[in-house]
């Protein structure tokens, strides 16, 4: 399938329209340049070298008709440039140097998909090398390849903003230092690595699913990337039934996306999803994907299987009132003992709520309020105030839905917990007697 150019937001400041370009591209930018100088960290540095001279040339230029490709040229050529100006690289700079003579790079040309795909998987796998710790692997990986940025990743993770700092200046320190080859491994190096790409893709996926920043809720072409490799390592790993789980827990997912926000581009809950407008061929490719995970497994399912099998739950009622809430707890008791957190538990909760009561549910939430990680988490009092709704407590779940709100940072988040707040003012809003 052809690739499509990158379109220019209308945005009224061209710098930002610039950086909105540069910020869903630049993942393939960078894996693109990584293939040249095999080096993550200069590869970074390249792409936004190609940013600046953009942010130069546009405004006074004009943009390019594709502007992706304009700043894959550019990265592509200052690294060749880099590569000539230092002998360690001539033997690299005469084989690049006679592919790329073969087969010029045209700024107007799309880029070839397949070649995109790869160059990406192959930075995913070189930033998940086993030199790194775990949490610098997914630290570098959701900056390279996510574009996510250091509060983004520290927020997914919950801990400081500087952690995830020096994690992803370590990490790409030590790649350089033991001189990594930017490659997918094959055999027992992939397999090492599994657990860590894994986990980035997801959190890739998340991060696109529901944005941590910003005006929008949505960040589509995240999802379209995770979305993406996760089938091409089903392809590449067809016996490994944690891939094909992750893909199955994806194609979910995204067959909602329609659904999840209204006209203005404002949340839509669960609840009042439209669910015609579901995508069917996702739902359908989701059910075959968790079918392979089970045909393939030989033990009791893993975290991302038992997060398919949830989301399966969902994709199978026809109304919200139908969902099987009481298989979703029981699955999520599961995946609370297969892969303990607190944000599971906080998702167990929910679901037991519909099971069997707000009640039972408060009880679980209550338990997690002393939980460190939770702390400016806003989905913690988001929760607890809908369960104190339902309870009738209106004027205690206006405080949290009202604490959960200044703690959201994605402002169509904020504008929905407002709203919340907001309703339990309405006249009967108080306590019961």
């Amino acid at each position: 399938m052809e690739q499509q150019p990158t379109a220019v937001p209308a945005f009224g400041d061209p710098a930002g329209a610039i950086e909105t370009v540069f910020r869903i591209e630049s993942p393939r930018v960078i894996a693109g340049v990584a293939r040249i100088v095999r080096d993550v960290g200069i590869a970074e540095e390249l792409a936004q070298d190609a940013l600046v001279a953009a942010l130069e040339q546009w405004p006074r230029d004009g943009v390019p008709g594709n502007p992706g490709a304009w700043l894959m040229a550019t990265a592509k050529h200052r690294a060749i440039d880099l590569v000539r100006r230092r002998e360690r690289y001539a033997r690299k700079l005469a084989e690049v140097g006679r592919d790329l003579e073969a087969a010029p790079y045209h700024v107007d040309d799309p880029a070839d998909p397949d070649d995109i795909d790869d160059d990406l998987l192959r930075l995913v796998f070189t930033a998940c090398h086993p030199v790194l710790s775990a949490e610098s692997r997914i630290a570098l990986t959701l900056r390279l390849l996510g574009g996510l940025t250091t509060v983004e990743i520290a927020r997914a993770y919950l801990v400081p903003e500087a952690t995830v700092a020096q994690r992803i200046v370590r990490a790409k320190r030590t790649l350089a230092s033991k001189g990594v080859a930017f490659e997918v491994p094959y055999g027992p190096g992939r397999e090492a690595r599994l657990g860590s790409v894994l986990e980035v893709i997801y959190l890739i996926f998340n991060e696109g699913y529901a944005a941590t920043y910003g005006d929008d809720l949505l960040r589509p072409a995240l999802c379209e990337d995770a979305l993406r490799l996760a089938r091409v390592l089903a392809e590449l790993m067809p016996k490994e039934p944690e891939v094909h789980g992750l893909a199955s827990l994806l194609e979910f997912q995204a067959s909602r996306t329609a659904a999840r926000t209204g006209p203005k581009g404002e949340p839509v809950l669960l609840r009042d999803q439209n669910r015609a407008r579901w995508n069917r061929m996702l739902i359908a490719r989701g059910i075959t994907a968790l079918g392979r995970a089970d045909a393939v497994s030989t033990g009791a399912p893993g975290p991302y299987a038992l997060q398919a099998a949830i989301a399966a739950c969902h994709a199978h009622a026809h109304t919200y009132e139908e969902t099987d809430w009481a298989r979703i707890a029981a699955l999520y008791g599961l995946l609370a003992a297969r892969s303990p957190s607190p944000v599971v538990e906080l998702n167990r909760a929910v679901a037991v709520s519909m099971a069997e009561g707000p009640g039972p549910a408060l009880e679980i939430v209550d338990r997690l309020a002393a939980e460190p990680a939770l702390r400016d988490y806003h989905l913690l009092p988001s929760v607890r105030g809908d369960l104190l709704a339902r309870l009738g407590r209106m004027a205690e779940a206006r405080t949290e839905f009202e604490r959960a709100a200044r703690l959201a940072r994605n402002e169509r988040e904020r504008e929905l917990l407002e709203a919340r707040a907001e309703e339990c003012r309405r006249p009967g809003g108080g306590d019961p007697a």
